[in-house]
C-alpha cells in the first residue's frame, strides 16, 4: 500500500473542505471495506485518506410521517437489525442478511454499500473500469465474462453493479441525498447509477466533492416486496443474478409493481416489461412466468455468460411469487 495523507473530519462541512473538484488524489473512508482493499490491490492510490467515521449526524435509523431516513454511516448490520427496518420493510432486512458475513456487515455502511465499486477483476486487476489493451481492443469482450453484464452492455461497460440491497431499496421506492460545496440535492436512487461511457466516468453520479448522506425511504403501506437471489453456493458468495420487487395488491390481483434486476447489468435493471405484465393480472405461477420472461425479453449475453438469463428469470419469477404470497411484506 502507499504513503498517504490520513485526516479525520469533524463535521459534513469539514469533510467537504477536504475534498477536491476532480478524482484522484483523494478517497472518502466509512466503513474501509471496499477501499482498504482496493488500495492493498493498487487500483486506487489516493495522496489522501478522509475519514467521515467521526460525523454523528450521518449514522442512525429515525421515521417520520415521510417514511424513513437511514444515515450513509449505519453499519449493515444495524440497519438489519433495527426493529423499524424489519417491521416496515422486512425484504430490506432480509437482504441485508445477505451482504457478505456478519464481520463484514458490521463494518461496512450503506453509503459506502452504495457507492462500492464493480468486482469485476479486470478491474480489480488495475485493467481500468473499461478494461481494453493497448490496441483499444475490449478486453472483457473478447474474454473470461462468465460474470459480466447480460443488459446494458452495448457500450464499453460490462461490469455488473455489485450491491445486493440497492435493487430492493429501488423496488421501495427510496431517494438518496448528497451533499457538496454547493449544498444538498436529493435524486432518486435508481438515478444514482450510470453507465459510464468514457475512462474518466464513474458508475455513480457523485462528484468527487461530494457525499452520500442519508436514504429517505417513503412509507412502505399496503406494498408487499421481495428480494431473490442466485448464487453458486449457499455460503456466502457473489450472486449471479437477484430481482427485487415490491407489489400492491387487490386481494389477488396485482395493482401495480416494481421489479428491479441485481447483478446482471452495470446498474441496477428495472423491468417496466414485467411489470406491465403483472398489473391487472393475478400473481399465479402463470403470470409470474410470463413476467419473468418479459424482463429477460431483451438480454444480450455475452461469449461465457449466457446461463445468466436463465438465472435472472428464475429470480424474477420467485421474487414475483414471494412478494405476492406475503411471505416477505
Amino acid at each position: 500500500m502507499r504513503a498517504f495523507e490520513y485526516v479525520s473530519a469533524r463535521d459534513r462541512d469539514h469533510a467537504l473542505s477536504l475534498l477536491p473538484a476532480t478524482w484522484g488524489n483523494t478517497e472518502i473512508l466509512a466503513g474501509g471495506t471496499d477501499l482498504l482493499a482496493l488500495m492493498k490491490d493498487d487500483v486506487v492510490s489516493p495522496r489522501r485518506i478522509v475519514n467521515i467515521k467521526d460525523i454523528s449526524e450521518l449514522r442512525g435509523v429515525s421515521s417520520t410521517v415521510q417514511g424513513m431516513r437511514l444515515g450513509a454511516l449505519t453499519t449493515l448490520a444495524d440497519l438489519a437489525g433495527d426493529a423499524e427496518v424489519r417491521k416496515n420493510y422486512p425484504a430490506l432486512s432480509e437482504a441485508l442478511l445477505e451482504v457478505a458475513s456478519p464481520q463484514i456487515r458490521n463494518q461496512a455502511t450503506l453509503g459506502g454499500n452504495l457507492c462500492q465499486r464493480p468486482r469485476c477483476w479486470y478491474f480489480r486487476s488495475g485493467f481500468g473500469l473499461l478494461p481494453k489493451d493497448e490496441s483499444g481492443k475490449e478486453l472483457v469482450k473478447e474474454g473470461d465474462n462468465r460474470y459480466h453484464a447480460i443488459f446494458g452492455n452495448g457500450g464499453p461497460a460490462k461490469f455488473v453493479s455489485p450491491s445486493t440491497i440497492v435493487p430492493i431499496l429501488i423496488a421501495y421506492g427510496a431517494r438518496v441525498r448528497l451533499q457538496g460545496p454547493r449544498g444538498r440535492r436529493e435524486l432518486e436512487l435508481a438515478k444514482f447509477f450510470v453507465i459510464p461511457q468514457a475512462d474518466d466516468e464513474r458508475e455513480h453520479d457523485l462528484r468527487p466533492n461530494e457525499i452520500v448522506t442519508e436514504v429517505l425511504l417513503p412509507p412502505a403501506g399496503e406494498i408487499r416486496a421481495a428480494y431473490y437471489e442466485v448464487r453458486q453456493k449457499e455460503a456466502f458468495d457473489w450472486p449471479l443474478a437477484g430481482a427485487a420487487v415490491a407489489v400492491k395488491m387487490s386481494g389477488a390481483t396485482v395493482l401495480w409493481a416494481r421489479v428491479v434486476m441485481g447483478h446482471v447489468a452495470p446498474v441496477p435493471w428495472p423491468s417496466p416489461e414485467a411489470e406491465r405484465v403483472l398489473a391487472g393480472n393475478a400473481a399465479d405461477q402463470e403470470i409470474a412466468q410470463r413476467a419473468a420472461e418479459a424482463a429477460v425479453k431483451g438480454a444480450a449475453p455475452l461469449s461465457g455468460n449466457g446461463y445468466k438469463v436463465q438465472l435472472a428469470r428464475v429470480a424474477v419469477k420467485r421474487a414475483i411469487l414471494k412478494a405476492a404470497s406475503g411471505a416477505i411484506s
